[in-house]
Order: structure tokens, then sequence, then C-alpha cells
């Protein structure tokens, strides 16, 4: 049993389930940025080119003694307006990773930066500038 909470542990604590996890928590708050924008902006804009009409309200009312109230009610709008949060989350997720992968293409395409000449210190300069007169003086002669 040790060993298995080891491995747990192991796994739990790994960068890329860390990673993970953010990623959730992110992707939550992000959908509920979505919902809103379904909700509270496209619906009802889509409301008005419709005239007025008013998606959740759809829906099938079945009578049923089994049922509270003596009906069930299949809300197929509430359907409808979840598809819809679902292809705007969809396309905001694809427009994302398409501006991340357009980003890394440009900086692979990038030539890489030259090093910079290490600078040298006061006594590695005159070393340098003694060398460079020995071997001028070789060639001369």
């Amino acid at each position: 049993m040790k060993k298995f909470w080891a491995e747990f542990k192991e796994f739990a604590t790994r960068g890329n389930v860390m990673d993970m996890a953010v990623g959730v928590i992110i992707g939550g708050a992000f959908s509920k940025i979505i919902t809103s924008l379904v909700g509270d902006v496209i619906m009802p804009a889509v409301s008005l080119l419709t005239g007025r009409i008013n998606f959740t309200d759809w829906a099938v009312r079945i009578p049923s003694a089994a049922a509270e109230g003596g009906v069930i009610s299949i809300s197929y709008g509430l359907f409808l307006q979840n598809i819809v949060d679902f292809v705007i989350t969809a396309l905001c997720i694809f427009l994302l990773v398409k501006a991340m992968n357009l980003l890394r293409r440009r900086k692979a395409q990038q030539p890489p930066a030259e090093p910079e000449a290490p600078v040298l210190t006061a006594d590695q300069q005159l070393l340098t500038e003694i060398r460079d007169l020995l071997a001028a003086r070789q060639e001369d002669r």
C-alpha cells in the first residue's frame, strides 16, 4: 500500500499534472466567461434578429401522472444554448491555439542571435595586444 501512495505522490507532484490542474481551473473560469457571453450578449442579439424568441423557453411538455405537477418538461432550448456555448468556446480555443502556433512559427523562423564577443579584462586585453605585436614581428622577418 505504501508503494501505491508513493507512486501516486510522484504522479500528482509531477510538473505535467500541475500544469494540467492549472489548465482545468483556468478552463473553468474561461467557460464561465463564454457562458456569460453567450447568455448575456449573443443570445439576446439572436432573439432580436429572430423576433425576440427566447431559446431557453423552448420545451416540450408531456403530461405524466408519475411526474411532479403532472408534466414532464424537455427543455431542448437550453440544449441548443449549450451547443452555442460549446461552439463559441471551441472557436475561442481554436483561435488561441492558432495564434500560439503562429507565434511559435515566427520565433522558429528568426535567425538565432549571434553570441556577443566576450568582454576581456584589462590583463587579457594587454596580453592580446602583446600576442598580436609578436605575431606581426614574426611576419616581418
